[in-house]
């Protein structure tokens, strides 16, 4: 860092407000604070007047009060199905995924229907304060060329399945495929990481899923997969396989650090036991399991046992909107009432996993998820000037129960502010949402 004549060093922007949540280790509050950014990372964080003094930035974001906090992580969506928001609701999760979604997007999704949806979901997530979702869906070059003109971060994965799919009609070649992906993206843009999505246990041959696993090794990327989601699904894998879907997993070598389990609903004791035990990460997804009834994933064994939990929306047929905020407060709710403890995913827990523990989960919890220097300047600013918001007391308590998506005000991704005072900079949400709806207009018609 290079120090000015004054001997201040020099930063490229200070973003100053009434607090700053930092989210490191001691999860400390800074009153009346200030984070320096230099180029993609975070330099200083502290008070603003300490700050001011030692730091000259060519810009200053005046973000007065306002809450200064990471970007949320979103840590399970498959963000094209927003093209497919509201089409089929309120029915049994095996008839809503095989007789309507399926189905559909044998229909209707290609690559254009993919970047359109995934821009759409790019624009809702920055707009409700997530800079970082991980993905998962079919002709996912379109949601990797989504990423790169939203400025999102993201990590992006094939979607792999043993029957024809959107994009790889020849399931004989659905992990070459996936392959290929990877090798299209990997390092091509700072804010992508390519991955690997094997949707399931059930749909995955014991084949397709060490061969994915093996690829994502040889890479060093993220293998993504549903895991015991719902007991119908536990009941098939037992009666194919003779074990429950994470002893499955464990046996065919799938589950290490560089694993992503989604949901979680149904796994047992021993099986929270296998998860710890291999530092494998879990998403939960709450709104999605509670719409589908799938179930209550045992979050708080699960946090007691270690792993590295994280919030997800899932896609947008599912939930049917991407608000981390909303997904928090349900997140706490959900807990307390279903296990009678209103102790139980207290507010700091529940922001931490939406932000650290979704960082931990993708095994970047050195760049991502928490304010301090050397961090990635993924940055969000919460507006607390509503009458929701007033008064404060607790800022944590104030994120999970009273906020809302629509009160984040400023974005900034990699350093780059991308929304300011809610207004996108460097993309179209008109031009994109006539886009969407004409995709609409076609799965209404049967046509595309």
């Amino acid at each position: 860092m290079k120090q000015d004549k004054e001997n201040k060093i020099r930063a490229d922007l200070m973003v100053t407000g009434d607090y700053v949540l930092t989210f490191n280790h001691k999860k400390e509050v800074v009153e009346k604070g200030a984070v320096a950014l230099k180029g993609d990372r975070i330099i200083a964080v502290g008070q603003a007047s300490r700050v001011g003094k030692e730091i000259e930035a060519k810009e200053v974001l005046d973000a007065s009060g306002c809450l200064i906090m990471p970007g949320l992580i979103n840590l399970h969506t498959h963000a094209a199905m927003t093209c497919f928001r509201g089409l089929v609701d309120d029915l049994p999760h095996q008839v809503w995924l095989h007789e309507h979604i399926f189905p559909a997007e044998a229909r209707h999704v290609s690559e254009e229907t993919v970047y359109w949806g995934t821009m759409l979901a790019a624009v809702e997530m920055i707009k409700s304060g997530t800079t970082t979702f991980c993905d998962g869906y079919f002709c996912e070059d379109g949601a990797a060329r989504a990423v790169v003109a939203s400025g999102i971060r993201a990590i992006v994965a094939q979607g792999v399945i043993d029957f024809p799919a959107p994009g790889v009609p020849d399931p004989r070649i659905n992990v070459k495929a996936a392959e290929a992906f990877v090798f299209r993206w990997q390092g091509k843009s700072p804010n992508l990481v390519p991955s690997i999505f094997c949707h399931s246990p059930y749909t995955c041959s014991v084949e397709t899923l060490t061969r994915a696993k093996e690829v994502c090794k040889q890479h060093g990327i993220l293998f993504q997969i549903h895991l015991s989601e719902t007991k119908d699904e536990v009941e098939e894998v037992e009666k194919r396989y003779g074990s429950r879907p994470a002893d499955h997993l464990r046996t065919l070598g799938l589950l290490d650090a560089e694993t992503l389990c989604h949901h979680a609903v149904w796994v047992s004791g021993e099986e929270i036991a296998i998860l710890a035990e291999n530092n494998v990460g879990v998403s939960h997804n709450p709104e999605s399991n509670m719409k589908l009834a799938s179930g209550v994933a045992p979050v708080p064994a699960m946090l007691a046992s270690g792993i590295k939990v994280g919030l997800g929306t899932d896609g947008c047929a599912s939930n049917n909107n991407l608000d981390m905020f909303q997904e928090m407060d349900t997140t706490a709710k959900l807990h307390k009432v279903h296990w009678g403890d209103p102790t139980i995913c207290s507010a700091v827990q529940v922001v931490a996993m939406a932000s650290s523990g979704g960082a931990s989960a993708l095994g970047m919890g050195g760049e991502l998820g928490s304010l301090g220097p050397g961090k990635k300047a993924d940055i969000i600013t919460i507006d607390l000037n509503q009458p929701h918001l007033t008064p404060m007391y607790e800022p944590c308590s104030h994120l999970v129960y009273a906020a809302r998506g629509a009160d984040v005000r400023d974005v900034i991704v990699d350093g780059r502010v991308i929304m300011r005072q809610r207004q996108l900079i460097e993309i179209d949400e008109q031009e994109i949402m006539a886009k969407v709806r004409e995709i609409a207009d076609n799965i209404r018609g049967g046509q595309l």
